[in-house]
């Protein structure tokens, strides 16, 4: 048997040909993830991104698709449940300028319902991605969708514990008396 370089593998995998999937890269990568972790499910368009904690694997496939099957994927996980982060542009996008917009806003909105959802500047999220690959690792999915703007951002926060715990223990770590 012939084995391949280590840097023709690495390219392969993140390509998305050789042998990983990008649903066995996520299985593999979701039980590791946890709270600031991210799983970026991204359109056609996206750009590589440099810093060291971000991979990007091309799926290839349909992005609402990988939007499901992530989401299903995650859900079955108890550590870890995602906020949605979109586009705040989304909404002001016109369907003369990228027919298939509406449908796929519809789409999405069915896709995400029950779902956390933030809705943030697009540079903005690619500033806080970029700075969350310096500290934790974020999985970048780029599908074929060729709409813009239709990027969903999965943040990861912790499935057992809450926002409202945390502050409840802060509060209560503030008031204790200095040991």
């Amino acid at each position: 048997m012939r084995f391949l370089p280590l840097w023709l593998m690495a390219v392969l995998v993140v390509s998305g040909s050789g042998c990983t999937s990008w649903r066995s890269t996520v299985a593999e990568r979701l039980p590791a993830y946890g709270h600031r972790n991210w799983i970026c499910i991204v359109d056609s368009a996206y750009p590589a991104q440099t810093s060291a904690g971000v991979e990007t694997v091309v799926t290839g496939a349909d992005q609402l698709a990988v939007v499901r099957e992530v989401l299903a994927a995650v859900a079955k996980e108890p550590h870890v449940k995602p906020v949605a982060v979109i586009d705040a542009e989304l909404s002001a996008v016109a369907e003369a300028d990228a027919p298939g917009i509406t449908a796929y806003r519809a789409e999405l909105e069915r896709v995400l319902a029950g779902a956390v959802v933030e809705r943030t500047p697009h540079e903005t999220i690619i500033r806080d991605l970029d700075r969350a690959g310096s500290l934790v690792h974020v999985l970048v999915l780029k599908t074929n969708l060729t709409l813009p703007y239709t990027s969903v951002f999965l943040r990861l926060e912790c499935g057992y514990w809450t926002p409202e715990a945390e502050a409840r223990l802060r509060a209560a770590l503030a008031a204790a008396p200095a040991r």
